[in-house]
């Protein structure tokens, strides 16, 4: 679909120079002298190269819309991860290096997680925003100190090193933001 250069917004993703590419960022500028552009800032989704290119408003850009499709994450099979589809129960099987050393570790058997796809080719996963983890290791609570802002190191039962409050001990569930990597409370 071709849209207006002075349509593009941060997260629409554009077909532009044989790629696809995710706007990062946008500025609409009218300067006093000529015409008006929008300066755009964008990352390709498939090589990670960063792009700024300046379009004028009355240039049209293609705009693609990345099909969406809800999988369970089934196991590790050496070199690839095996997803089902939710819908059609089809597996697929993504590299590991494509999906990227920081989010395999969220991965838990059974999660759900959106691939988003274009032409049937994946590009790009979405883990769910936070993940229930088990304390695997941490030293032990120091008798008289508060639960003020201090934190303690641990390690995740998946291996993840990560900051929890000084009360918690091992053993116990907690909340982890995907994006982040950070603590952000204990599990019901």
């Amino acid at each position: 679909m071709k849209i207006n250069a002075n349509t593009i917004k941060p997260g629409m993703v554009l077909q532009h120079e044989g790629g696809l590419w995710v706007v990062t960022k946008t500025a609409h500028v009218k300067p006093g002298k000529g015409g008006a552009f929008a300066q755009v800032e964008a990352k390709n989704l498939e090589t990670g190269t960063k792009l700024n290119e300046r379009f004028r408003s009355d240039d049209r850009v293609e705009r693609v819309t990345l099909e969406q499709r809800d999988y369970s994450f089934l196991f590790d099979n050496g070199d690839t991860l095996v997803f089902m589809d939710d819908a059609s129960y089809e597996q697929i099987e993504l590299q590991k290096d494509w999906v990227g050393e920081d989010r395999i570790a969220y991965l838990q058997d059974g999660m759900k997680v959106v691939i988003e796809s274009h032409e049937g080719r994946p590009i790009g996963l979405n883990l769910p925003d936070q993940v229930t983890l088990t304390v695997a290791e941490t030293e032990p609570t120091v008798k008289g100190q508060t639960a003020s802002s201090s934190y303690k190191p641990a390690i995740a039962d998946n291996g993840i090193r990560i900051m929890i409050p000084p009360y918690m001990t091992t053993g116990e569930r907690i909340v982890v933001d995907t994006a982040t990597g950070e603590y952000v409370r204990r599990a019901d």
